[in-house]
């Protein structure tokens, strides 16, 4: 069993009297190639350590998760996590050039990201301890900010904020932190950073009065969760926005007044810098909070999902009300892409002294999660699947889990590493023959364009076009090509992914290989396993064929984000390593 620092909340770490565990934090290599730049990082490199050292040189990796101080390099690629600062620089997998592991077969591979050719850096990116072991990882670095803006803003209504946020990222802004807090976690929000303010405040006297009414009534879940309910908007006040701007100080400027503008027009109230610094300075704590709940006798968790801009408020009603059943639930949002945004619920209720704590907990987990998907979320946004959500593992996926089992006999044929973890059951999920559904449908709200990919790149454009919107290819395009031609030859003439780290190219897609029917529901990142598109884009056909994909689609004449140069191969040679490796998984995997 790989073993980084142990801050994974999935149940993916489980061992038994058969396991050896394997700590990695010996592994701790670290250089910095200037030229690119990059970092070569040894997968047992601590994340706060590595940040601290690239500081010296004046880079950043960009990615501060709130387990930094207890989290590894090679545990966030494992997990395919996020940081807090997502919505500039990307979740990990968006960062990750390159790594060294040896998989279970015994083999060492060396694996490089490439555009045009079989990628398997995506396939070892959240495999979560299975396939193989990380021992080293190659991240993309930036330049270490040189100034900051904050910005702070009380809006009308959660609702509000979902549109300011998807303004801001549609509109090309990628700001270093926004976040978008619920009414509830607004005012615990404000109790936690500021413990100065006067105790006359309003929101001090709330927030306190907040306090002592939910360790006298986390008991009762429901009944404390309708009460806040009607306050929300009044005597709690509306949704906290906080943005912060980096870079360069002109560049950092006039994204925070552009911000600025955006949020004006949507009627948000200004709080000036300070919720946004005493944010930044208190950033980790948030993990270490915990303990006076556990000491109440009482259990609080977190969820987290993405979804589609448009599904949004479904989702975020749609859970409250499930997991308000069971607990006091709260939520806010903090990694926001052009198509969706990540949604984060935080429960708690009272268990130990009733007697039905593990009950209670499970009941919270199966209705919330359930919430979720009906919804229109994905399974994990960042923390991962593990065996506590390995179960419904095929919602997400469809018959992709049969893929990921046999990605993991071809790679793993011992069952060796880490057994148990992502393990779901087969599963045929419900759906209508290809021929009977629309071959082109467009969320204008959300950037999307689900197509059949049978249909042309001309016709795609055409019908995109009638709605202001557009791929945004560019060069020599062949327009007779298909989307699943298109797919299987690396998106050519799609913007470079290392230019926009936060934009993707496709947010769900349905494929066949060797007879399974893989189903990637729609959502703006994940934390599901192995990325299973790499199977398919730029594989040229060798595993199998797409046959509809949903799209990130653009708006005709919209800003583009502020790019920042990555002097990188995109397609370096296929390795013999890494040859034998996809050979092994294409046999496996039935391609003919």
């Amino acid at each position: 069993m790989p073993f980084g620092a142990g801050s994974g909340v999935c149940g993916a770490v489980l061992p038994d009297e058969r396991t050896v565990v394997v700590d990695s934090k010996r592994m701790l290599d670290f250089r910095v190639d200037e030229d690119a730049p990059v970092v070569h990082a040894g997968a047992g490199v601590l994340g706060l350590t590595l940040e601290e050292r690239l500081a010296k040189q004046g880079y950043t990796a960009g990615h501060f998760p709130s387990s930094i101080v207890c989290s590894t390099v090679g545990g966030w690629v494992a997990a395919r996590g996020a940081g807090q600062c997502s919505s500039r620089y990307g979740k990990i997998e968006d960062m990750v050039a390159g790594l060294d592991c040896v998989l279970g077969t015994g083999d060492f591979v060396r694996m490089r990201r490439r555009r045009s050719g079989p990628d398997l850096v995506p396939l070892m990116t959240g495999s979560e301890g299975t396939l193989g072991f990380i021992t080293q990882v190659t991240l993309r670095l930036h330049p270490a900010p040189r100034a900051r803006r904050f910005l702070s803003y009380s809006c009308t209504s959660i609702e509000s904020g979902f549109d300011i946020l998807r303004t801001l990222m549609q509109a090309g802004l990628r700001p270093e932190v926004a976040r978008l807090y619920d009414p509830i976690d607004s005012v615990l929000l404000s109790q936690s950073s500021d413990a100065k303010k006067s105790p006359k405040n309003t929101s001090s006297s709330v927030g306190h009065l907040f306090g002592i009414a939910a360790r006298r009534a986390l008991a009762h879940p429901r009944w404390l969760q309708r009460t806040i309910e009607a306050l929300e908007g009044n005597l709690l006040g509306g949704a906290t926005l906080l943005l912060i701007f980096e870079g360069e100080a002109a560049e950092a400027n006039q994204d925070a007044e552009r911000a600025a503008l955006v949020c004006a027009r949507a009627s948000a109230r200004s709080l000036g810098e300070g919720p946004a610094r005493r944010w930044l300075a208190h950033r980790y704590g948030v993990s270490f909070r915990q303990s006076s709940s556990f000491r109440l006798g009482a259990f609080t968790d977190t969820m987290e999902v993405a979804a589609p801009w448009s599904k949004l408020e479904a989702v975020y009603e749609g859970v409250r009300r499930a997991l308000s059943e069971h607990a006091l639930v709260m939520a806010h949002l903090s990694h926001a892409y052009p198509d969706g945004c990540g949604l984060y619920f935080t429960f708690a209720a009272l268990g130990a002294q009733a007697g039905d704590g593990p009950a209670r907990y499970d009941a919270a987990w199966r209705a919330g999660l359930g919430a979720a998907l009906a919804a229109g979320a994905n399974l994990s946004h960042h923390h991962g699947v593990g065996r506590s959500k390995a179960l419904r593992l095929a919602a997400e996926l469809g018959q992709g889990t049969e893929l990921l089992n046999r990605l993991r006999r071809a790679w793993d044929p011992e069952s060796m590493f880490n057994p148990g973890a992502l393990e779901a059951p087969f599963a045929v999920l419900p759906s209508v023959p290809r021929d009977q559904r629309p071959a082109f449908t467009v969320d204008a709200t959300s950037r999307l364009a689900e197509v059949d990919a049978r249909l042309s790149l001309g016709a795609v454009e055409a019908l995109l076009s009638r709605h202001g919107l557009t791929l945004a290819l560019t060069g020599e395009v062949d327009w007779s090509r298909s989307v699943a031609a298109w797919l299987a030859a690396g998106f050519p003439g799609a913007k470079d992914v290392w230019a926009d780290p936060v934009s993707a190219r496709v947010a769900g897609f349905e494929a066949s290989a060797g007879g399974v029917q893989a189903r990637v529901r729609s959502a703006p990142r994940r934390a599901t396993g192995p990325d299973l598109m790499a199977l398919f884009a730029g594989a040229q056909g060798a595993v199998g064929e797409v046959e509809r994909a949903t799209l990130v689609v653009t708006e005709r004449g919209a800003a583009e984000p502020r790019l920042e140069p990555f002097r990188w191969d995109r397609d370096p040679p296929l390795a013999a390593a890494e040859a034998r490796a996809f050979a092994l998984a294409r046999r496996a995997l039935g391609a003919s």
